[in-house]
């Protein structure tokens, strides 16, 4: 082999190595990370939603459902392609040569605001700048003979069309089942919670597709990517070596590549999992925080309600009172001859503005109090609920081999589950004057 030729495979495959495989790398340690997210993040309910990144199950709600370019389905997204095939002739130095593709003529999307919804409510997902995962809702491929062609399409071709097209559609259809990841945060036109996404986030994530299959791809190419770098390695130092005579050299640089490819790939998977740790530990903090919240408001919120009811009741109970007593003046004034005709006239008159206008509200105000205890004790429980994902998820970490050796050198412990008597701080005892 020429020595020209030999030093453009030289140079060919040290760009490989020194290109490709710290992208194979990185993509490899990528997709463990997001595996390793999507299994940290417990499952959250609509009504238990916290400020912060989140996890949710439900089928996706509008209240305005848009209508789908192709297939005209309802949903809450839509994105279309339409591509025209081409094919031509092109001359080269020993003859022709028959090239051909598709090219984009027309495409298009449009979503708005819509929900997600579970067996405990809706929450708002805002979809702007999300990585969407939709289902396809239309395939076709049609020639010009389909009304489909020129109904759909451009009414003009490109250049050395072939006279087909491509129709294709995905969609997130109304009532679909949807798995979303991001970040929770404050409304701006009322107060509840939306997922939408922020500088700083994570991921945010929303798909047509299960949490399931999420986890086996993101493991799938951990190890495709990961042992496509070691191999690349090894090919490399082989091809390096293909002119040596010397077989230690031959044996030696490849192995040695490739060895320092699974040192390094071990090195980056090492730096995932303490990662990982931490920021599970750093969860349980806030899972925490998050039932020490729910708690602080059923202590500020439910003696301010106590306290409305029973002053409600004590103005009840008096207009009450002044009605029977007026009433029984009422009797005294007709049978009475010393009372004044005034007073007699006054005292009808009152009685009457009493019997007209007896409305209590204290049943309407109880059925909030109602109302608002349950919801709060929802809350709290779905706060522990979530503390208790967590924690569970964190111990596991900590306990299984090989995540426990590094958790053993970063002096992480299991953390206990939630104990109910250990949680009972400020609890409202609710007893209503009669």
């Amino acid at each position: 082999m020429p020595p020209e030729s030999v030093n453009i495979i030289i140079i060919i495959i040290a760009a490989a190595i020194i290109i490709g495989i710290p992208l194979l790398l990185w993509a490899s340690l990528s997709a463990l990370k997001r595996r390793r997210l999507f299994e940290d993040l417990p499952t959250s309910k609509t009504s238990g939603v916290f400020i912060g990144l989140v996890e949710l199950k439900g089928t996706a709600e509008s209240e305005q459902p848009h209508r789908s370019f192709l297939a005209e389905q309802n949903c809450v997204w839509y994105s279309w392609t339409i591509q025209e095939q081409w094919r031509r002739t092109v001359a080269i130095k020993k003859g022709t040569r028959t090239e051909s593709g598709w090219t984009t003529v027309a495409s298009g999307s449009d979503t708005s605001l819509f929900y997600l919804q579970d067996e405990l409510g809706v929450i708002q997902i805002n979809p702007a700048r999300a990585e969407i995962h939709a289902t396809k809702i239309f395939n076709k491929t049609v020639s010009k003979r389909d009304s489909l062609y020129y109904d759909k399409g451009p009414s003009k071709g490109i250049m050395n069309s072939t006279g087909k097209r491509w129709f294709t559609e995905q969609a997130i259809s109304l009532h679909q089942p949807i798995y979303v990841v991001g970040q929770a945060r404050e409304r701006t036109d009322c107060v509840a919670a939306e997922i939408a996404h922020a500088t700083g986030a994570p991921i945010f994530m929303i798909s047509t597709s299960t949490e399931e299959l999420h986890r086996s791809w993101g493991l799938y190419m951990f190890w495709l990517c990961g042992i496509t770098a070691v191999l690349l390695a090894i090919v490399g130092g082989i091809g390096l070596t293909v002119e040596s005579l010397d077989p230690m050299t031959a044996i030696g640089i490849p192995t040695a590549l490739g060895g320092g490819m699974l040192t390094i790939w071990g090195i980056g998977w090492l730096w995932m999992v303490y990662n990982s740790l931490i920021g599970l530990k750093n969860r349980v903090k806030m899972a925490t925080a998050n039932i020490d919240v729910e708690l602080k408001r059923r202590f500020d919120l439910i003696p301010q309600l106590l306290r409305v009811i029973e002053g409600m009741q004590h103005h009840e109970r008096q207009v009450q009172e002044t009605t029977a007593l007026l009433r029984n003046q009422g009797t005294i004034d007709s049978v009475s001859e010393d009372v004044p005709s005034l007073a007699k006239g006054c005292s009808r008159q009152l009685i009457g503005l009493a019997e007209n206008y007896p409305e209590l509200k204290t049943n309407e105000l109880f059925l909030k109090l109602q109302t608002n205890l349950s919801e709060t004790e929802q809350r709290i429980a779905l706060a522990r609920n979530y503390y208790n994902d967590v924690v569970e998820t964190y111990n596991n970490r900590c306990d299984r081999f090989p995540e426990s050796m590094i958790a053993l050198l970063a002096r992480m412990r299991p953390i206990p589950l939630f104990q109910a008597e250990n949680f009972e701080r400020w609890n409202i005892d609710v007893r209503l004057a009669e």
